[in-house]
């Protein structure tokens, strides 16, 4: 029997179901204020689970980073229903948290249903969490299914108020998919905004582990992003804020590969771990994360979410505008050796209607001169154009039947052809790119009309009002919205769709 429709009020009023957890004596004893502080999230569905996630802090804010928790492990109740009044329980256990883990929650399902709907809820101490929403991968082979999938990067605390996510929720996606700039290290006034600071951030600028947990914790207590986690399961990938901007491998954006900046980078990435719903595999080995990895949906999707951080060469030019000469250097590389081979054996191996290639900074050509001049940004795919031109091949002799590429980073909307040579107007399209724009960052916006761009005539659209994108993926057709919000500096604005594009199947490029 199908589990009914959620009744999707509660889950965005944050409401929990009204039958308790059979709890065990004494677990969570001793926690007497309220540790679901940070909500609770879901992510990286698989056709018979996911993980579900929360951490535990009655203080989130504290000073050592640690939101109030005792240094001893708690136990923590899960429980998973088919149904949000959890009268019928298909999974439940006792997870640990420990402080070495900031008393975070990673509890990786199995056993579960395909394509299917479940409820969640954690308890300690008393204290139960609210109901989470959330839902396995279709069964492999399943074609004929649509995937809602929703996509969202930077956000920055002091810019706005985060009423996007509570948007996306309302859309009622199957998938939220994040590609970046989930938060940011500069402290207080460190990114100043045209439209003023609509909230102040905690502290100064992030470089402990204290201080990436603190930071972490502050965006988690927002309501609307508690609010779009317990809607639908994400799929979370980093960018550079996360750590500190324009960061490359080991290298800091200005001092370069220093000690002081692999310690850093280590507590960031740990940081990171414990506040997203990652699986083990992702646990921090040192100075190293692996995130990069594959989400089946079916037959209808491959998801292949990439790290365009981790494993780059260090920026051309010095980190300047170019081009200079270096950014088509065959043996630098925006990806590294190992997940670019990755990536091309994912795309040989797909028999999915669509690959959605999810990455993190503009793939296609942005030529920022007027006229003949040429001047391009260092920082994205511009940067390493031997590693565009092997990726973008890679899919095109794999046969990949339909490449999208959704991105981040820029602020700003965008829908492009993927071409082979940028500098032909008649290069024919071999791919599409979908780029969200910022939930925040940048503050508020207006945007007018696009009239195109004879600098980038495979531009099809643009656009620097804040929002977020919402996808709908059939067998047949791919439909992007680009949805818009008219100010962010204060909250409760109302999103519409500023523009759609369609990819049909087997036809490459955008309509």
């Amino acid at each position: 029997m199908p589990a009914p429709r959620p009744n999707r009020r509660a889950v965005l009023a944050g409401g929990t179901a009204l039958g308790l957890l059979a709890l065990t004596p004494g677990a969570g004893a001793a926690i007497t204020a309220d540790p679901f502080t940070l909500g609770i999230a879901s992510g990286d569905p698989a056709p018979d689970g996911f993980v579900l996630w929360t951490r535990l802090a009655p203080s989130p804010l504290a000073d050592d980073g640690l939101g109030g928790m005792p240094a001893r492990p708690v136990e923590v109740e899960w429980e998973i229903a088919e149904d949000e009044g959890f009268a019928r329980t298909a999974r439940r256990g006792v997870a640990t948290a420990v402080p070495e883990l900031a008393h975070s929650v990673h509890v990786e399902v199995a056993g579960l249903r395909p394509g299917r709907e479940y409820f969640y809820r954690f308890r300690c101490g008393g204290h139960l969490s609210r109901t989470g929403r959330t839902r396995t991968a279709p069964a492999p082979g399943a074609l004929r299914s649509a995937l809602t999938l929703c996509v969202a990067s930077c956000a920055q605390w002091e810019h706005g108020y985060f009423t996007a996510y509570r948007r996306i929720a309302e859309d009622d996606p199957h998938l939220v998919l994040h590609l970046g700039d989930y938060l940011y290290e500069h402290g207080h006034l460190g990114y100043p905004v045209g439209s003023g600071v609509a909230r102040p951030v905690e502290g100064g600028e992030t470089f402990e582990l204290a201080d990436y947990r603190r930071r972490h914790a502050q965006y988690k207590t927002d309501r609307d992003l508690q609010t779009a986690h317990a809607t639908a399961p994400w799929l979370v990938v980093w960018d550079d804020h996360e750590l500190d901007n324009n960061w490359a491998d080991d290298h800091h954006e200005v001092f370069g590969a220093t000690e002081e900046f692999r310690r850093r980078r280590r507590a960031a990435f740990q940081a990171y771990y414990e506040n997203m719903p990652l699986r083990r595999s992702s646990v921090p080995a040192g100075v190293d994360l692996q995130l990069y990895r594959r989400i089946r949906w079916g037959a209808l999707a491959d998801l292949h979410l990439l790290d365009t951080r981790q494993y780059r060469s260090d920026q051309a030019c010095g980190g300047l505008i170019g081009p200079c000469g270096q950014e088509s250097d065959p043996t630098r590389s925006i990806t590294g050796d190992e997940q670019e081979s990755w990536l091309l054996e994912g795309f040989r191996e797909s028999r999915a209607r669509w690959d959605l290639i999810g990455q993190q900074v503009m793939m296609a050509q942005n030529d920022s001169a007027k006229g003949p001049l040429k001047i391009t940004s260092m920082d994205t795919w511009d940067g390493y154009t031997a590693s565009r031109d092997r990726i973008t091949r890679g899919w095109m002799n794999a046969g990949v039947r339909n490449p999208v590429v959704l991105t981040g980073d820029i602020h700003e909307h965008y829908a492009n052809d993927l071409k082979l040579d940028y500098d032909d107007p008649d290069s024919p399209a071999v791919g599409a790119e979908l780029v969200t724009t910022s939930v925040t960052s940048g503050g508020d916006a207006a945007g007018g009309e696009f009239e195109g761009d004879p600098d980038n005539p495979h531009f099809r659209f643009r656009s620097g009002m804040r929002g977020y994108l919402r996808t709908r993926i059939t067998p047949e057709e791919l439909r992007a919205d680009f949805r818009v919000l008219p100010y962010v500096s204060r909250p409760y604005a109302p999103a519409e769709t500023q523009a759609s594009f369609v990819v049909s199947d087997r036809v490459p490029g955008l309509r």
